[in-house]
């Protein structure tokens, strides 16, 4: 029996990892805890095996588990790991996987001094951005690629559910799921699949990933203002965010705090992974010299958690997993900021753009006009496009505009 026997392959990632194997650079997979980063690394791991790799050939630690020693030194680690080394055929690359390696003090002198021996392919996962802190980055210049890795898309949920959960269920039922509970991998090996159960695992998550990956990292001891700005920041995602703004509102309610500190969490909440940050950027000769920014939690099920899944701002959760599958595409996208309107994502790739629009219906002719409008006053020729609930107004507009139904949008990919 492997370790991956009970686990369902995420293909995409797979295919990344097979394709840098045997490669120079050091591979790091970052993302929000418990986003399925080890599942990937376990599967991985297992691929090698079945294709002939012989186990005395790959090292695999995970640093967050029960069993691990609390305080795992970067010269225990080494030490481990040459002796692992020295019992390996030296004929063939020594594969070593060490995940959560955040959690080991002084691990970035352990991946230089292996990412100096030829024949070793190492792997590295972390929860936190500081696994790409600027001294591994400034020291494996060039040498290195990260593979960000997030929740379960909805194509992988799809399959996931049709795998380990209700195989009958239609695409739009498993939408409306997706759409409330997220897509925490975690969710499929839940006994029961009804809200108290989700909620429990999700407020696990969640409580997990503000005390260990924020609040532990970066001191922070009062952990109640902490839990308030991310209900703040998930209740109201989608809107354009002021620091001072939020800071009047704390300050207000009986909160004594300051632009810095907010700045601070802000900063930390990212680092996690758990909030992207979407910033202004001007469009349409429109310049804009003090950008404000966007906040979106990295899964739908987590904001959702915070305002105890009310149904409420539906356009706002779209406009959330539209984001997210952007940045799983790879784009970078912003906030199009023209004259007298404003562009939900400008989403960039390389050479390639992408102008989106998400809202829920495009029935009513009001809705239909105020949609386009923004998109109809850029007079660059890069696509455009309206992301929908709505089958019945989907097609190409005479300008060229495509408006698609978001289900079928996530699952094109």
């Amino acid at each position: 029996m492997t370790d991956s026997e009970f686990l369902i392959p995420r293909e995409r990632y797979q295919r990344l990892l097979e394709a840098y194997r045997n490669a120079e650079q050091v591979k790091v997979l970052q993302g929000v805890r418990r986003c399925g980063k080890s599942s990937i690394l376990t599967l991985y791991k297992d691929s090698l095996l079945s294709q002939g790799v012989e186990p005395r050939n790959i090292y695999y630690r995970r640093f967050d588990l029960l069993e691990e020693p609390l305080d795992v030194s970067a010269e225990t680690l080494l030490q481990d790991v040459t002796q692992a080394w020295e019992k390996a055929d030296r004929d063939n690359p020594f594969y070593v996987f060490l995940d959560e390696i955040q959690d080991v003090a002084g691990w970035e002198k352990v991946v230089r001094r292996l990412h100096s021996e030829r024949g070793i392919d190492l792997y590295l996962t972390g929860s936190n951005a500081h696994i790409r802190s600027s001294d591994l980055a400034t020291l494996l210049a060039g040498r290195s690629v990260t593979i960000d890795v997030f929740p379960l898309s909805f194509r992988e949920f799809v399959d996931f559910n049709r795998h380990d959960g209700d195989a009958s269920a239609s695409t739009d039922e498993l939408f409306s799921k997706f759409l409330r509970y997220g897509g925490m991998p975690s969710l499929f090996s839940l006994k029961q699949q009804n809200e108290e159960f989700i909620t429990r695992e999700l407020s696990s998550i969640f409580d997990t990933v503000l005390l260990n990956d924020v609040a532990l990292r970066l001191g922070i001891r009062d952990i109640a203002l902490l839990e308030r700005l991310v209900t703040y920041l998930f209740s109201t995602s989608g809107n354009l965010f002021s620091t001072r703004k939020v800071v009047g509102a704390l300050v207000s309610s009986g909160r004594k705090t300051s632009a810095e500190t907010i700045d601070n969490y802000i900063s930390a909440l990212e680092k996690s992974f758990i909030l992207h940050g979407v910033e202004q950027s001007g469009i349409a000769g429109k310049q804009v010299l003090s950008p404000l920014r966007k906040f979106y939690p990295v899964d739908t099920g987590l904001r959702n958690l915070s305002t105890r899944f009310s149904p409420r701002d539906l356009g706002f959760q779209l406009e959330d997993v539209a984001l997210v599958e952007l940045l799983r595409r790879g784009y970078d996208v912003r906030v199009g900021a023209a004259e007298k309107a404003e562009v939900d994502f400008v989403a960039n790739r390389h050479d390639k753009r992408i102008y989106f629009q998400v809202t829920e219906t495009m029935l009513d002719s009001s809705v239909y006009d105020r949609e386009l409008a923004p998109l109809r006053a850029i007079q660059d020729s890069f696509p455009k496009m309206v992301l929908t609930l709505d089958r019945f107004r989907t097609g190409t507009t005479e300008d060229g505009i495509l408006i698609a139904n978001l289900i079928d949008w996530l699952l094109d990919c």
